[in-house]
């Protein structure tokens, strides 16, 4: 049965917006950071890694400090080191508490500044260093959600998109991959390599990330001019190359449906990390038996995705997570339907339906589920995935293909390289529907549950009429359309109260009343139905 596993759940281990382009910040925050420079050296020899980051902040109050993520040297020898920090070549005052560095300087609003952060240390996590299945030394950036900080300065909240360069001095055997164009790569003394990447475009830090690894590199083809990279284990080579190279039959349909791609490459990685896939930007890492796995056209479809919704348009916080995942599983759902056909979606439906109430069952939430605070990863359920995608079916059921993909376009077009929030996507809805959605938002988002329905069907003795009848039996009454068939005749009731009923017309001679309930799959509810004839 198809999974979280398969996108973002743990798996077990060990048009473009430029830098200085509007975009959020942590609501409050006093800095906006326009950029990050991080210059890294990587060894053979242990774990340690020296970084000097250069970051670039526009402040937006006056300050006397502020503050940085930066997950700090702990008893067990985990965590980074702050040496120095300065601006321009003149030593700031700093403290270091146990995720954050705290630098004090005078600061007067607009103004703009770029700070050095000179640390290093032993990653606690964020940067994985490991050793991939043929026994070879990997080092793979995995950030989601908040866990970049564990080996870089920055602010670590997805509301505060940055550009960013990544400067990697790693021995010479490894290649090395990151967001955006290689603008350099070059040899160096001691057997050493620099490589330099520079992605312009604005990210959040859960999807800024480095791969390096000995990878077999191959080139697909390009897409509207977009060249299209596979790196995976040189091992792996055959049928990664083989496997990977349909990501160049999937970007045409999302640059068709929902617009331009934004980023320079789509590199599609073979990784060493947590999770089935990761959406980083333009450099997407998945599992490392993706290359072989059945699932790999669906894995590859979800994480490529996001790279419109999650990493272009991204949430402003994670109570929204839906806005980036709901969205990947839907589109998944709709590439896999535009090319194998309305059965292949009906069946996902089902299945994706079938998951969303099972999870029910464990906990009941909210999608937008503002409970939670911290420890993001709870989020990675069946609500912000299978939920979440059904509500964006059920909302292309209500508006009609042609307002519901220029409605998705326009929200695309409108937050890209920005943040969003779920009232964002309804407004933009709204727009482009000319409806009032808030009702329809605030039931399948914003309640806990679904529609729990008890239906039933009688027909009298020589009667030309079914009597049906439906009834909510869950606490909060939904409104929404039914669908359904007697005798294979196409009914919808618009449901809006606790019981519901209806007087269908049949033809006398009919010798059985058949009645199937959502025969399109256009409802996420579940079911109970019973009939009977009553005979003289």
């Amino acid at each position: 049965m198809r999974s979280i596993l398969y996108y973002k759940k743990l798996f077990p281990v060990a048009f473009t917006f430029f830098a200085l382009s509007a975009h959020a910040q942590v609501p409050g925050s006093a800095i906006d950071v326009q950029h990050y420079n991080f210059a890294l050296q990587l060894n053979d020899d242990n774990n340690n890694i020296k970084g000097e980051a250069t970051v670039a902040i526009k402040f937006i109050k006056d300050a006397a400090s502020f503050s940085l993520n930066l997950v700090k040297k702990n008893a067990a020898g985990k965590g980074m080191t702050v040496s120095a920090v300065t601006e321009n070549g003149k030593s700031l005052k700093f403290e270091q508490d146990s995720d954050i560095v705290k630098i004090y300087t005078q600061v007067k609003a607009p103004s703009r500044h770029s700070f050095v952060i000179s640390y290093e240390g032993i990653p606690a996590d964020g940067l994985i260093i490991s050793t991939n299945n043929f026994g070879h030394r990997t080092f793979f950036g995995d950030n989601w959600p908040n866990r970049a900080h564990n080996w870089l300065p920055c602010v670590d909240d997805p509301a505060d998109k940055a550009a960013v360069d990544f400067e990697v001095t790693a021995p010479d055997h490894y290649q090395v991959v990151a967001n955006g164009l290689q603008l350099e790569e070059k040899t160096l003394d001691n057997h050493l390599k620099l490589t330099h990447w520079q992605e312009n475009v604005v990210l959040p830090t859960k999807v800024m990330v480095i791969g390096v690894a000995e990878f077999a590199i191959d080139h697909p083809g390009d897409v509207s001019g977009i060249p299209v990279y596979t790196y995976v284990f040189p091992e792996n080579k055959d049928a990664g190359f083989k496997n990977y190279a349909i990501a160049k039959d999937i970007l045409p349909f999302f640059i068709k449906k929902v617009g331009p791609y934004s980023y320079e490459k789509l590199a599609n990685v073979q990784s060493k990390t947590i999770f089935g896939g990761m959406e980083n930007a333009s450099a997407i890492f998945y599992f490392e038996e993706s290359v072989t796995s059945k699932g790999i056209e669906e894995l590859m479809a979800h994480e490529i995705a996001h790279q419109w919704f999650g990493d272009g348009a991204s949430e402003k916080n994670f109570a929204h997570l839906w806005l980036s995942e709901g969205f990947a599983t839907y589109m998944t759902n709709l590439y896999l339907e535009n090319k194998y056909g309305a059965d292949t979606l009906k069946k996902r439906l089902i299945e994706d339906r079938q998951t969303v109430i099972d999870f029910e069952k464990k906990r009941l939430s909210p999608v937008v589920d503002t409970a939670v605070k911290d420890k993001y990863m709870q989020l990675l359920n069946a609500n912000s995935y299978q939920k979440g995608g059904w509500v964006l079916h059920m909302l292309r059921r209500k508006l009609g293909d042609v307002i519901f993909w220029k409605g998705v376009s326009n929200y695309y077009t409108m937050y890209n390289g920005r943040n969003a929030n779920t009232a964002d996507l309804c407004a933009v809805m709204e727009k482009a529907s000319g409806q009032n959605l808030k009702p329809f938002f605030k039931q399948w988002l914003r309640t806990a549950g679904h529609p729990d329905l008890k239906i039933t069907w009688m027909q009298r003795a020589n009667s030309s009429v079914v009597e049906i009848s439906v009834t909510q039996k869950q606490a909060s009454i939904y409104e929404f359309p039914l669908e359904f068939t007697v005798n294979g005749k196409p009914f919808t009731l618009n449901i809006k109260n606790k019981e519901t009923g209806l007087k269908v017309p049949v033809a006398t001679s009919d010798a059985k009343v058949v009645v199937l309930v959502d025969p399109n799959v256009n409802l996420l509810a579940s079911f109970s139905l019973e009939g009977i004839t009553v005979q003289k």
